[in-house]
């Protein structure tokens, strides 16, 4: 049993979804959005520094994952977005929270089986997977696609390792 935090970094809505791994089920635990109202990137930044703070202290989850920047046409958006996913990140390792990320493309592939899914397929996706029969947030199911992600990811990390169990502190170590 392992409570997964996934975070889609945004510098106006940062999605974030739980999802609890019960040996190869996935069960919906809970899913947001931070929303930051303030013109000003700083206040924004400490907004979602203190909401993930806020979701890792309720849930008390044991792993992160983030989904990376999205390089566009815009860099000052990707840099913006860049100082968003920065602030989440902090706020997991500053819970001692070990954090993975993963591109935009391997989440879709992980949960729709196409890198080149677009945002309601995903969404779809999610809902079904999780058996979740409300409308949840685009940003917020974003969120619960990185989590699924990390789920399937690390299940693939330990089948081809043949182990039966896993800990990251001993891959880290």
């Amino acid at each position: 049993m392992a409570i997964i935090l996934g975070i889609d970094p945004g510098s106006r809505v940062t999605g974030y979804g739980l999802i609890n791994v019960v040996g190869n089920k996935f069960e919906f635990v809970a899913c947001g959005c931070i929303k930051t109202e303030t013109k000003l990137l700083p206040d924004r930044l400490k907004i979602i520094f203190f909401g993930v703070c806020e979701v890792i202290e309720e849930f008390s989850p044991q792993q992160a994952a983030v989904e990376e920047v999205f390089m566009g046409k815009n860099a000052q958006s990707a840099l913006k977005l860049g100082q968003a996913r920065g602030s989440a990140m902090v706020a997991c390792l500053s819970h001692d929270l070990p954090v993975d990320e993963y591109s935009a493309r391997k989440v879709k592939q992980a949960v729709a089986g196409s890198g080149a899914a677009d945002k309601t397929q995903v969404q779809h996706m999610v809902r079904a997977l999780l058996r979740i029969n409300d409308k949840i947030a685009e940003d917020a199911a974003d969120a619960l696609a990185v989590a699924i992600c990390h789920a399937n990811t690390s299940a693939s990390l330990i089948r081809l390792a043949g182990a039966k169990s896993f800990s990251r502190k001993r891959l880290r170590g």
